[in-house]
């Protein structure tokens, strides 16, 4: 299913739930996130989603406006990703440290503007605003990203949601799964972030 910006994924499920009684969430996205979301009909389904996003065996594409161009054009990021649960916000380092998670985010840039790019974004390591998060530690914030963003960019760009979308996610499970028969399967939802 493909979520609009500005719902709640709470909100989303509900309706989903309406149309779809036994459909069960697999994983989420941000209320401020647009894009592909994958909800299972039964429990066999369920349980092998969840395996796949647990231990990251599905490949998962993302589109990003950011502040900036980021140079080189494409790159790997690596860093360490502490939670805050209680103020509901994650911090990045470049050091190892006690209740920090290593973080893998890779991007390449697909559109260049003046002050903005878009990025396609590969989430390597799945990570609570691992993209937001990461892509502003490494000096290129979301566009629109009123947590990690630039507060005084946003406001020139008039954007008050992040402009961040799961746009594609492509299937692997095992040889053995019942679904084993979606492998290399890619999902997608019209592109709606771009310069």
């Amino acid at each position: 299913m493909n979520k609009p910006s500005g719902v709640s994924f709470e909100d989303f499920f509900a309706a989903v739930k309406a149309a779809h009684p036994s459909a069960s969430a697999v994983h989420r996205l941000d209320r401020n996130t647009c894009g592909l979301v994958v909800f299972a009909q039964n429990p066999v389904a369920e349980a092998e989603l969840l395996y796949g996003f647990k231990n990251r065996t599905f490949k998962k594409f993302y589109l990003a406006e950011v502040k900036g161009v980021p140079e080189p054009p494409s790159a790997v990021l690596e860093a360490y990703l502490y939670k805050d649960a209680e103020n509901s916000f994650v911090h990045v380092s470049n050091q190892p440290g006690e209740g920090r998670v290593k973080i893998k985010t890779a991007y390449k840039t697909r559109e260049k503007g003046d002050l903005t790019s878009v990025l396609e974004v590969d989430l390597i390591t799945g990570r609570t605003h691992q993209i937001r998060a990461h892509l502003a530690y490494a000096g290129y914030p979301i566009v629109g990203d009123e947590k990690y963003g630039d507060a005084d960019f946003n406001k020139t760009f008039h954007a008050k949601r992040q402009r961040l979308q799961a746009y594609e996610i492509i299937f692997y499970f095992s040889p053995s799964s019942p679904l084993a028969y979606l492998n290399g399967k890619k999902f997608t939802v019209p592109e709606e972030i771009s310069l």
